[in-house]
């Protein structure tokens, strides 16, 4: 098998026993992990990001296209991955961020990697708790079924209350600029429904016990995913005995992995995998 395998025009992924791939989530393009892939790359892992199915390479090309983002639901995305990992020849490290998270945990459950990290973790089927700032955070979403099958974009004030709310105005309005493109709106009518679908594709094996270890990273400042959202996750994986920690960032939002503070997130991320012989 070769060493390489081609996920996007232009891009390849090493294939080793260190790969980490890191899976953004919805209303960030996957070029916002690239302080991420220079730290981990200095580490001594090899690093990528390959964007979801029909993810534009550029943002630019993203905000001007947005149908071809959109409609890719749960399932797709999940598949796109389990592809792209096929072709390594050792399972992966994954680092999900937001649905991204929930991504990484599918194919940890499906065993198809090493270990997974997920920061602000959408929530996976069985989780019950909704605050009132996710659901505000997902608004612009949901204020029209027919967005099940568009892509949404977030305006900057909306971004702000969904991502920024615990950094600067300036920053938060920075980010949004340099990284917020439209999302597809399938995977939250997908996730809002997850509870009353006994097929649901939020469905995530937390039982296996021959799984690799998982970390859950909470943002205690978070609108999005709120700290009760994923101490809730975390009660999903009782029943298994594999490796399932929780680290909380109490002053953290959901901008976490890409605002100012990124580095401390990171660097705690590489801890949690050297303990864990990652």
């Amino acid at each position: 098998m070769s060493p390489f395998v081609t996920h996007s025009p232009g891009e390849t992924v090493m294939s080793t026993g260190s790969t980490v791939l890191f899976i953004h989530g919805l209303w960030l393009h996957a070029d916002s992990w690239q302080p991420w892939i220079d730290l981990f790359r200095e580490a001594g892992y090899d690093p990528a990001a390959p964007g979801w199915p029909g993810d534009p390479e550029t943002v630019e090309e993203a905000r001007a296209n947005p149908e071809a983002i959109a409609d890719h639901g749960i399932d797709d995305i999940v598949a796109h991955y389990a592809k792209i990992i096929g072709g390594l020849d050792a399972p992966p490290i994954l680092v999900g961020h937001s649905f991204g998270g929930m991504i990484a945990q599918k194919l940890l459950g499906q065993d198809l990697a090493a270990a997974a990290i997920a920061i602000d973790a959408a929530q996976i089927k069985g989780v019950l708790p909704l605050p009132l700032s996710a659901l505000r955070s997902t608004l612009p979403v949901f204020k029209n079924p027919t967005n099940k099958h568009k892509a949404v974009s977030l305006t900057p004030e909306q971004f702000r209350y969904a991502f920024g709310n615990a950094i600067p105005e300036e920053e938060s309005l920075e980010l949004f600029t340099r990284w917020a493109i439209p999302a597809p709106g399938k995977p939250l009518f997908e996730a809002a429904a997850a509870n009353f679908d006994p097929h649901s594709p939020a469905k995530v094996n937390t039982a296996n016990e021959m799984r690799g270890p998982l970390l859950l990273i909470s943002g205690g400042r978070d609108h999005t995913v709120p700290e009760t959202v994923t101490r809730a996750t975390l009660k999903q994986y009782r029943h298994s005995d594999a490796v399932t920690d929780l680290i909380d960032f109490p002053d953290r939002a959901h901008s976490l992995t890409i605002d100012h503070g990124w580095r401390e997130v990171a660097d705690t991320c590489l801890s949690w995998l050297h303990r864990n012989g990652l």
